[in-house]
C-alpha cells in the first residue's frame, strides 16, 4: 500500500507535466495575444498536433507516452490557419487595468487596485472607457462620490478608449512570471528596434 503523502503528491504533481504550457502563435508567427499571453496547456497542444491544427516549432525535453506513441511536449506551436485578430477592445476590468498600466490614476500606487468613476454615478457619471479609471482603495475612498475638484485629487492622464494595438503594446510591458527560453524569439520580433 502506498504512503498517503506519496500518493497525494503523485496525484497533485503527475511528473509536473501540467506546468509545460505551449505558446500559441498565429499563422504569421505572432502570438495570438500578448496579455494575457496566448498559452495552451500541454494536453491541448498535443491534441492540436494530432488533429493537424498546429505545427510544432519548439519542444520541451519532457515526453508523454501512450501505448503506441511517444511525443516531446510542444513549447511553441503555430496555427496552420490564420486567425484574424480582434479589433474591438472589450470593456473589461482586466483591459481597464492594462490600459492604466496596473497603477492608480490618482497616486500611481500599484497595490490594492479597484476602479473609480471619475464623474461619480451618483452625479450622473456612466460606466465607460472615458469615465472609469484604475484607483487604489485609499484614493477611491478619499474621492467617494465627490467631483475631482472637491476631492483634491487629479488624474495622471485622462481616460480614453484604447485601441487594440495600444493594449497589445502595453501587454509587452507585463510579461508573465514564467517565460520559457523557446518563447523569447517569438514574443518581441515585431517590436521596433532602437538605433
Amino acid at each position: 500500500m502506498l504512503d498517503g503523502d506519496f500518493r497525494t503528491s503523485f496525484v497533485r504533481e503527475p511528473k509536473g507535466l501540467h506546468s509545460n504550457p505551449a505558446l500559441v502563435l498565429n499563422a504569421d508567427y505572432r502570438p495570438l495575444s500578448y496579455y494575457p499571453l496566448s498559452l495552451w496547456p500541454w494536453q491541448d497542444a498535443v491534441k492540436a498536433v494530432f488533429l493537424d491544427r498546429v505545427q510544432i516549432v519548439a519542444e520541451y525535453d519532457e515526453v508523454v507516452r501512450s501505448p503506441t506513441t511517444e511525443i516531446r511536449i510542444p513549447s511553441v506551436v503555430v496555427l496552420r490557419d490564420y486567425v484574424k485578430p480582434r479589433r474591438r477592445v472589450a470593456f473589461t476590468r482586466f483591459n481597464l487595468f492594462l490600459r492604466d498600466e496596473f497603477a492608480c490614476q490618482y497616486c500611481g500606487a500599484k497595490d490594492d487596485l479597484t476602479f473609480d468613476h471619475v464623474i461619480p454615478r451618483a452625479r450622473g457619471g456612466v460606466t465607460s472607457w472615458d469615465n472609469v479609471v484604475a484607483a487604489c482603495s485609499k484614493c477611491n475612498l478619499r474621492k467617494g462620490s465627490q467631483s475631482l475638484r472637491n476631492s483634491g485629487l487629479s488624474l495622471n492622464r485622462l481616460p480614453r478608449k484604447p485601441e487594440s494595438e495600444q493594449l497589445k503594446n502595453l501587454g509587452r510591458k507585463f510579461p508573465p512570471n514564467h517565460l520559457h527560453d523557446t518563447w523569447v524569439d517569438f514574443l518581441y520580433w515585431d517590436a521596433e528596434l532602437q538605433e
